[in-house]
């Protein structure tokens, strides 16, 4: 069985940094091999991921790449076609065996909350523990509440709270049978752009507080890489890569991985003499991963994104290249850039620093840290 589809090694042939989870932990969740059809379309491939307990693991990719799929089939809500899902090394899901989900131990969050209007706060979460004795119920409710900050809302109606109130009971909710694993489908798009990365921080440390192990998906590369102790992104079905967010973001494995991460462009060079010949100069080979001195006189693609870039005025003919297109975030300008090759790369500014659409301008390269490559196609 495959432990990780990382992979342990980028389609480069270099080591991905951060492709196994904290090994003094154990594994408590195992997919392999895990294929789910529809009709002729395998919305999930061949999947196999083991996820340690107390681990957040988020599953990033675009829509239709298999992540709501397979949340759907740890969940019990989906059977695979073939291969095997263990929880605890119990088989739940696999060639004889289908174990139901409401006998998984495993908690789901949907988007919607799915609260019910007419229980008090306290009688939601209270909702999946009421074959326990009556003090026993008022306890685990009251520490639940006190674990998402709403002691004082128990006796409240659903339909008073806010949004990030009413998903925070939800969690207690989904929290309080002391699920094995706990799933979240989309966890803040319901919630306004304001309150996401607050609610994103509460999430995480109400987990981290339960000890929980948690798998969440999303299409949001922000949240994804700001809540979670390891990504996966998907991408067909397929699980391009799992790692921890920064080691992902700065050594994807990918194309398909650096252009969904963020802003992603390519400069191209030849390797000679241990260093890289690009349009933004010579790259000496010690700022690139993994660089392998047998593969000079071959042509690769150097990853840059927009902080690793600085622009500056340039009204001569040497300038690198022409600003096409300008975005302003607020804090920054985010321009893309026509390189006289033709790539195209961004740069990030200062918001005071403005240029302007059709200018001509200098590009350097200001990256501190070793820059991903992938080989010429």
């Amino acid at each position: 069985m495959s432990e990780e589809i990382s992979p342990a090694h980028s389609d480069r042939g270099r080591p991905i940094e951060g492709a196994n989870a904290d090994a003094t932990r154990e594994t408590l969740l195992e997919l392999d091999s895990v294929t789910r059809r529809f009709d002729t379309e395998a919305a999930v491939d061949q999947l196999s991921l083991s996820v340690r307990e107390g681990e957040l693991l988020t599953l990033l990719g675009p829509s239709g790449c298999g992540k709501t799929t397979t949340l759907r089939l740890l969940a019990g809500l989906e059977r695979p076609d073939s291969g095997t899902i263990r929880v605890r090394n119990e088989v739940v899901a696999g060639e004889d065996r289908f174990v139901t989900p409401e006998d998984r131990n495993i908690g789901l969050i949907f988007q919607d909350f799915a609260l019910f209007p007419h229980l008090s706060v306290a009688a939601n979460v209270a909702y999946g523990i009421q074959d326990r004795p009556d003090d026993a119920i008022d306890r685990r409710v009251e520490e639940l509440l006190d674990l998402v900050g709403l002691s004082a809302y128990g006796d409240h109606s659903p339909d008073s709270l806010s949004g990030g109130q009413r998903q925070r009971v939800a969690l207690a909710r989904s929290l309080a049978p002391e699920p094995d694993v706990l799933l979240l489908d989309e966890p803040f798009s319901n919630l306004d752009v304001g309150l996401r990365t607050e609610m994103r921080e509460e999430v995480r440390r109400i987990l981290k507080a339960a000890d929980v192990t948690a798998i969440s998906v999303t299409h949001d590369q922000e949240e994804a890489l700001s809540i979670s102790d390891r990504v996966g992104v998907m991408h067909d079905g397929r699980l391009e890569q799992v790692g921890r967010p920064e080691a992902v973001f700065q050594n994807p494995a990918s194309r398909f991985v650096a252009h969904f991460l963020g802003h992603a462009g390519f400069v191209t060079g030849r390797r000679e003499d241990g260093a890289v010949s690009t349009v933004l100069g010579s790259i000496d080979r010690g700022r690139l991963v993994g660089y392998d001195p047998a593969m000079d006189g071959s042509t690769i693609d150097v990853l840059v994104r927009p902080d690793d870039l600085g622009i500056s005025d340039d009204d001569a003919t040497g300038a690198d290249g022409r600003i096409i297109h300008r975005q302003y975030t607020g804090p920054s300008f985010v321009y893309r850039i026509e390189l006289e090759t033709g790539a195209v790369v961004h740069a990030q500014v200062n918001h005071v620093d403005r240029f302007e659409v059709g200018q001509a301008v200098t590009v350097d390269l200001t990256a501190d840290h070793p820059l991903a490559w992938f080989p010429r196609d």
